[in-house]
């Protein structure tokens, strides 16, 4: 099982080589997309928003100490030292201001990166192109085959690097922007969970 596992990585490894220079900085760009989008994913698993149901968010503004995780961070920050409604409009307008941007350039970034992947395996594809067509242009040599060969070889290759990097990560993008888009919505509720709580203990003092 070891020794077929083995055979299998080295025979990737030959045909990922046999793509050519361009294959390096697909590389790359395939491992740079790849850490920015497990970031992306960590704060999102990490924080525990939506796993937090409204009746618990409620529980926990009205009593901040039972408040957990990320939640709870944001809850005992929107409520410390607050004197105004306007106070929690602002905290929760810092947090926003802190957090979403931030998050939007991340995924822009990867966008990118993504987007840059089918790209590079295009220009591996002119580049084998071009090797191809010297090859024929050599006419009857015995190199002829190997050259033209060699040419398609790395046309093929590049290509298919470039839309399997490219096409998963299309789909994973939306899916984040989705997250994002699922995280500004649970401020609000939780904005707005707060300021009814303030308000309450308001009309009753």
């Amino acid at each position: 099982m070891d020794t077929s596992f083995a055979a299998t990585l080295i025979d990737a490894w030959n045909i990922i080589v046999s793509g050519g220079w361009i294959m390096i900085p697909l590389f790359l760009l395939g491992l740079v997309a790849f850490y920015v989008g497990a970031r992306l994913l960590l704060f999102f698993f990490r924080g525990n928003h939506k796993k937090t149901s409204i009746a618990t968010c409620e529980e926990w503004v009205r009593d901040s100490a039972k408040a957990q995780g990320t939640v709870g961070e944001i809850i005992r920050y929107s409520q410390d030292g607050i004197t105004s409604v306007e106070d929690i409009q602002d905290r929760f307008s810092e947090i926003r201001t802190a957090e979403i941007p931030r998050l939007q350039q991340n995924i822009t970034f990867l966008q990118i990166m993504i987007n840059t992947a089918p790209l590079l395996g295009l220009l591996g594809t002119v580049l084998g192109m071009l090797t191809t067509f010297y090859g024929i242009a050599l006419g009857g040599s015995e190199s002829t085959t190997s050259i033209v060969a060699g040419g398609i070889q790395v046309a093929l290759i590049t290509t298919q690097m470039g839309l399997c990097l490219a096409i998963p990560g299309y789909i994973f993008v939306y899916f984040l922007k989705q997250k994002v888009i699922d995280y500004e919505s649970f401020l609000v509720r939780l904005e707005s969970i707060t300021l009814q709580h303030f308000a309450g203990l308001s009309n009753k003092a």
